[in-house]
């Protein structure tokens, strides 16, 4: 029998001073079996960076052609491309042909910097590929607001995240490793 995904529910206010954004989103989590909690938060904490109303989680774990989140524009072209973790170089090559920006955001700590050193100087020549890397301490913090029914607030200003739920404020700050995306 197949294990079937864990869904949560989040309402997160949105307060990005960077961009100027500020909305709130009702958000549907399907955390698939193989997924840990700290996977899916970071999946939830580039939903906030990147929220747009046409920014969208895909089926990502379960299929191979999809991103974790995708930004798709009006008439079906992928303008932004994020992927979590340590993608494959292969696989953000084509990500980069076929998305105007793609965003890598690693959350794994020492495990990023040996992805780094292995497919650094490749992925340098990609010109529309950012890369953010989260501190590993700071992402289980994050972990910590978890709840299969939440209510967030998220601010973002001068770089700098701060997500909680009322009781609970994580502070995260993304450093960027690669900014060749142009925006």
């Amino acid at each position: 029998m197949a294990l079937k995904a864990t869904v949560f529910k989040a309402q997160v206010q949105i307060s990005d001073m960077d961009r100027h954004y500020y909305a709130s989103h009702a958000l549907t989590l399907a955390r698939h079996p193989s997924e840990t909690d700290t996977r899916m938060m970071v999946r939830l904490f580039a939903f906030c960076l990147f929220a747009d109303p046409l920014l969208s989680f895909t089926k990502g774990l379960s299929t191979d052609d999809e991103p974790d989140l995708w930004q798709r524009g009006l008439s079906g072209e992928i303008e932004r491309w994020i992927e979590l973790g340590q993608p494959d170089e292969r696989r953000l090559r084509q990500a980069s042909g076929r998305a105007q920006e793609v965003v890598t955001i690693n959350f794994a700590g020492r495990a990023g910097d040996l992805w780094w050193q292995q497919n650094g100087a490749s992925l340098q020549r990609l010109r529309n590929l950012r890369v953010l890397d989260l501190n590993s301490a700071e992402v289980q913090s994050l972990t910590g607001l978890v709840a299969r029914s939440m209510d967030l607030q998220c601010t973002i200003d001068g770089g700098q995240v701060w997500i909680g739920n009322g009781q609970t404020t994580v502070e995260l700050t993304p450093t960027v490793r690669q900014d060749r995306s142009g925006r």
